[in-house]
């Protein structure tokens, strides 16, 4: 039904519709942290396949995410793709999502890093579906990880 690659993240069952309002025939996902159905764009794609990933392959509770959250950066609105909460609701993980076709650089790098000035998240994870970076913040720097840690280990 849709024309996005397949990722390299588990596949699964995404909810996808015709877009009613769209003129050109466009697509929506359901977004489950949003609760509502968004425009299916690649970048859009690359969230709901990563989400996923992180809920139901690594433990993070879907209650304690969010996508789309708004921040103040120099005065000017930002939003951080997604955000990962504690229990105690303090920002643990911040993410960055990319379409497949786009490369991971450092720009991205350090579009993320302004915005975990204002979030101030441990760990912070780029990806565009194919490729996924992971760092944890050691507070002298940012160290790579191997892989995304499970929700436990933050």
């Amino acid at each position: 039904m849709h024309q996005f690659p397949q990722l390299n993240l588990p596949a699964f069952g995404a909810r996808v519709r015709p877009d009613a309002d769209s003129v050109r025939g466009g697509l929506e996902i359901y977004d489950a942290l949003r609760r509502k159905w968004v425009a299916l764009t690649p970048e859009e794609w690359v969230r709901q396949n990563f989400v996923n990933f992180l809920v139901a392959e690594r433990g993070y509770p879907a209650a304690l995410m969010a996508n789309e959250v708004e921040i103040k950066l120099n005065g000017l609105s930002r939003r951080c793709d997604t955000v990962v909460y504690d229990t105690r609701l303090q920002p643990r993980v911040v993410v960055e999502y990319k379409a497949p076709s786009v490369a991971i650089t450092q720009k991205v790098f350090d579009q993320i890093a302004r915005y975990n000035i204002v979030v101030n998240a441990g760990v912070l994870i780029v990806s565009n579906g194919l490729r996924h970076y992971c760092c944890r913040f050691d507070g002298e720097g940012y160290r790579f990880l191997r892989d995304v840690p499970p929700y436990a280990q933050l």
